[in-house]
C-alpha cells in the first residue's frame, strides 16, 4: 500500500504495517478507529452505511507505526453506490498486513458475517477477531459467541472489545503489535489521517445530515466541496450538497432554511477546533438526479471503481 513517506530506511526494532478494519454494516469500525487513535479522524452515526470511502487512521508510538484503513460495509445491495462501496472495502484491505473482523455482538447479521468470512478467506491474511460493544452484554452471554466464532476460521485471536467506551483497547493493540514485522515509518509522527483538506470537510457536513435527516434523505445525499481558501486566521469554504430528488432537496434546506442553516453550524463548530480558523460555511443544495444509480453521476462524486 502506498504511504506518503519521507523516512528513511528502518530502524532497529521499528514496527511498521497496515491494517484493514472489516466488518458489516454498523457494528462500530469507526468509533473502534477512533477509540484506537484517542481522536475523531471518522465520522460515526447511529445508522448504517455511514462510512463510504476508505478512512486511514495513523497510531505512532516510540517503536511502532499502525495505518489503520476502516472500510465502508461488506452488505448485499441492488444500488449502484452500495455495490461500489462493497467493491471499495475489497480494494481497501487488498495490501494489508492484518485483518480486524468487527463484530456487533448485540446486532449479529449471519448473512453479512458470511460475506465477510467468505472475502477473509480469499485474502489470506492473518486475522484477528474483534468483538464489539461488550458493554451490552453479560459475560456468561459473550462465552457462546466466542466458542461459535472461533470455529468459523483460525482467527490469530479473539479480542472483546467496547468501542464506545475503550474497553480492550490496549489488549487489542498488543495483539497487533505481535504479528507486525520491522518496517518503516510511513508518516510523520504527528499524523493521525492522510486523509484531505476537502475530505474531512466533506465528511463532518455529511455526518451532520445523517445524524439530523430521517428516513431515505441521508442516503440520498453528497457533498462536494467546490472551493477552500485560506486568509490568515479565516477558512472561506463553499460546498454543495447533492440529493436526488427535489423533494430532498425541500427537506435539506428545510422551512425557511432552518435545516441547513443547522447542519452548517454544527459543522461550522467542529472545524473550527479541527483546523483553529474561524470558518465561514457556505452551503448549497442542488439536485443529481438519482445520483446513486448513475455512474457518471457517481464518478463525478468521487466514486471510483
Amino acid at each position: 500500500m502506498e504511504a506518503d513517506s519521507d523516512q528513511a530506511g528502518i530502524k532497529e526494532g521499528f514496527r511498521s504495517g497496515f491494517v484493514g478494519i472489516i466488518g458489516a454494516p454498523n457494528v462500530g469500525k469507526s468509533t473502534l478507529l477512533n477509540s484506537i487513535l484517542g481522536e475523531k479522524v471518522a465520522i460515526t452515526t447511529p445508522k448504517p452505511q455511514t462510512t463510504r470511502t476508505e478512512i486511514r487512521g495513523i497510531l505512532t508510538g516510540q517503536n511502532f507505526q499502525i495505518v489503520f484503513v476502516d472500510t465502508p460495509g461488506i452488505h448485499y445491495s441492488r444500488r449502484l453506490l452500495n455495490k461500489k462501496l462493497v467493491r471499495a472495502a475489497e480494494r481497501a484491505v487488498k495490501d494489508v498486513d492484518i485483518l480486524l473482523f468487527l463484530v456487533d455482538i448485540t446486532n449479529r447479521n449471519r448473512k453479512e458475517e458470511a460475506a465477510v468470512l467468505e472475502l477473509i478467506t480469499k485474502l489470506k491474511k492473518p486475522v484477528i477477531l474483534v468483538l464489539n460493544k461488550i458493554d451490552k452484554v453479560a459475560k456468561e452471554n459473550l462465552l457462546p459467541v466466542i466458542s461459535e466464532m472461533s470455529g468459523m476460521y483460525p482467527f490469530q485471536a479473539v479480542i472483546p472489545v467496547s468501542a464506545k467506551y475503550s474497553d480492550g483497547i490496549d489488549e487489542l493493540l498488543d495483539e497487533i503489535l505481535k504479528h507486525l514485522e520491522e518496517g518503516p515509518q510511513f508518516y510523520d509522527s504527528m499524523t493521525t489521517t492522510d486523509q484531505s483538506v476537502e475530505k474531512i470537510i466533506e465528511e463532518l457536513v455529511r455526518e451532520k445530515i445523517f445524524l439530523m435527516a430521517e428516513q431515505e434523505v441521508p442516503y440520498s445525499t453528497a457533498v462536494k466541496v467546490e472551493d477552500v481558501r485560506v486568509d490568515g486566521d479565516k477558512m472561506l469554504i463553499r460546498a454543495i450538497i447533492y440529493v436526488e430528488r427535489p423533494s430532498q432537496k425541500g427537506i435539506v434546506i428545510g422551512k425557511h432554511g432552518k435545516f441547513i442553516k443547522k447542519v452548517g453550524t454544527l459543522a461550522r463548530m467542529e472545524l473550527e477546533k479541527i483546523f483553529d480558523k474561524r470558518v465561514f460555511l457556505d452551503l448549497w443544495v442542488k439536485v443529481l438526479k438519482d445520483w446513486s444509480r448513475n455512474e457518471k453521476a457517481l464518478r463525478r462524486l468521487g466514486f471510483q471503481d
